[in-house]
């Protein structure tokens, strides 16, 4: 059953098409406005991959992804959960050169997700890659990237504010960074998800900061593969939403692995098999290129900029009866 919130005299701003017509608008506009602060270009993307190539991402190490067998190969493929270390791979392939990258759209089914407001098995999003030197592999480097894609965040939803002027969406530019560790020190007694819901209402617009280690108590802030992100160089952006009154996770992103820090994490994690895949061994041998990268929610982009109540809004999905009759009542129409 999923969770569902209804915030207090909700009304959708938009109509249903009016809705429509924003979000393809929001789309290209946002597009063009990361492409330009991030040197990026676009190109197309897998839906699915073969599971031995080791290009999926396996998210916290326990979601089942979707997997079938096709006729002609006799082989089994997987649908992507995100295409975190395909892109790396993309860039070796297509040879582009230092502070170039590209961007491409992902479409992704995660079975196993929890539905509520803010997540469906469906999930969309702008994935992004760009090659860096090994001197950039620092947080200062992270932080400039991060003010960057929310500069084209936030200019995208001043130009949402003048195309609808009902929207009135206003977003805080001033980012705030903090650690997972900052975090747990100083809300010791709650738990991750209530940390960051205490200090994203007061700053609005966070970025937490080294995301996938233990930390102090023994605990993990949250999950993350052990082969893409460094886990001292990586992070979450998060803004706060006024119409739901809850952080809203925009991009999951870092500086990625290299030889050295994939090796550590690998052991880490229980995955050294994972050593003898076509894309770990690469890596290790210092054939892939470094790089930054990270994924932007497009529905949830949708939500946060459209004052939405529920992901299902912006977005054709499957939902719960529970979560079907509960947005009827509250006259939230679910695409």
């Amino acid at each position: 059953m999923g969770k569902l919130i209804i915030p207090k005299d909700y009304k959708s701003i938009l109509s249903l098409y009016e809705t429509q017509i924003a979000i393809g608008a929001m789309k290209r506009v946002f597009e063009e406005n990361l492409s330009l602060a991030l040197n990026l270009r676009r190109v197309s993307a897998p839906l699915f991959v073969e599971p031995e190539t080791g290009l999926n991402d396996d998210l916290n190490g326990v979601e089942r992804p979707v997997e079938f067998d096709l006729l002609e190969t006799k082989k089994n493929v997987q649908i992507v959960h995100s295409l975190a270390k395909w892109k790396r791979m993309a860039l070796h392939k297509y040879r582009f050169s230092l502070d170039e990258g590209l961007y491409t759209d992902m479409d992704a089914i995660r079975r196993d997700e929890e539905l509520d407001n803010l997540h469906s098995v469906y999930v969309d999003q702008w994935d992004w890659e760009k090659i860096i030197d090994r001197d950039s592999r620092n947080d200062e480097f992270l932080k400039n990237i991060v003010i960057s894609i929310i500069n084209a965040i936030c200019d995208t939803a001043d130009w949402l504010n003048e195309a609808f002027p009902a929207l009135k969406t206003k977003l805080s530019r001033d980012v705030r960074f903090i650690t997972s560790q900052q975090l747990e020190d100083l809300y010791p007694a709650l738990t991750p998800e209530q940390r960051e819901h205490e200090y994203v209402r007061e700053f609005r617009t966070v970025f937490v900061m080294q995301v996938g280690d233990v930390l102090k108590s023994g605990k993990k802030h949250g999950g993350r593969a052990p082969d893409y992100d460094d886990w001292t160089l990586n992070g979450d952006i998060l803004f706060w939403s006024d119409v739901l009154e809850c952080p809203m996770e925009m991009s999951s992103m870092g500086i990625r692995v290299d030889e050295a820090s994939l090796d550590s994490q690998l052991t880490k994690a229980g995955c050294d098999h994972r050593r003898e895949m076509l894309y770990h061994k690469m890596l290790l041998s210092g054939e892939l290129p470094l790089t930054v990268g990270g994924g932007i929610g497009q529905s949830r982009m949708s939500m946060l900029l459209l004052k939405k109540a529920h992901i299902g809004e912006v977005q054709s999905s499957v939902w719960d009866k529970d979560t079907i009759e509960g947005c009827k009542a509250a006259g939230i129409e679910l695409l």
